[in-house]
């Protein structure tokens, strides 16, 4: 169960404003972003959406921060990244953005405790009493803050990774595949809990996915085709409806 300890936040969250990306693919320019504009409104779950090589992956990247994009401006909150070096950027990453990936990413060697407290370890802050243990209740792992990821199933991995992206209460949560690597009712669970920090908490939510049953959950789809957004779906669109529209610009690639 997710606490409703902070308020519902309104406005904008994060936003890209005509984001370019290029990189060099076997000595080719290749323009994996295409001056994609959007915004992520806070207490919202969008799924961003596409066929294999549409630059998902690389917008979320340049959303968080971890990519700088060729042009264009990225804005978290009314923080503009562009004008980041890297130490301020790497400390912004670290205050306001959480970021989950698919393969889960955590420290073998460590706790589940352990993992979801570095975060706060590498920003040299002290958690306060009870601050992990709570973390890790809110994702239903509260009996299993000493066991290492190698004792842990996937489904709860994810969610230690997701509690370790929300220690610092992050302005927005990125997921890239949260539920790839899952089996239904994992992915189910970790989905629901995606749901409901943006629900209960407000928190924003922005994921990569590419199953139309995790889409439905969200927001707004984004539909990206040859880096450029080719359709956005309101929410209350079911998962068939999700397909067909995928199933169109897969054609169309």
């Amino acid at each position: 169960m997710i606490s409703t300890d902070s308020p519902r936040t309104t406005g904008v969250a994060a936003e890209l404003r005509a984001v370019t990306r290029r990189h060099l693919t076997g000595g080719e320019p290749v323009t994996a972003v295409d001056r994609v504009s959007l915004r992520f409104e806070a207490g919202t779950v969008t799924a961003v959406m596409g066929p294999s090589g549409s630059g998902k992956s690389t917008l979320l990247h340049c959303a968080a921060g971890i990519d700088r994009p060729t042009s264009g401006e990225v804005l978290i909150g009314d923080t503009e990244l562009g004008g980041l070096d890297e130490h301020a950027l790497t400390l912004l990453r670290r205050e306001r953005v959480g970021f989950v990936f698919q393969s889960f990413n955590l420290v073998p060697a460590l706790t589940a405790a352990q993992n979801v407290e570095l975060p706060l370890r590498l920003a040299r802050r002290r958690p306060a009493a009870g601050e992990v243990a709570a973390a890790l209740a809110e994702v239903g792992l509260a009996d299993r803050a000493g066991h290492r990821p190698s004792e842990l199933s996937g489904g709860q991995q994810q969610r230690v990774a997701i509690a370790r992206a929300m220690i610092a209460r992050p302005a927005v949560l990125f997921a890239d595949e949260p539920t790839g690597a899952l089996d239904i009712r994992a992915s189910r669970t970790v989905l629901r809990l995606l749901r409901e920090l943006a629900d209960r908490r407000g928190q924003t939510v922005v994921m990569v996915t590419h199953d139309p049953a995790a889409a439905a959950r969200a927001d707004r789809v984004v539909l990206l085709a040859d880096g450029r957004v080719a359709e956005e779906l309101p929410g209350a669109r079911g998962p068939e409806t999700i397909a067909a529209r995928m199933a169109a610009l897969e054609v169309g690639a």
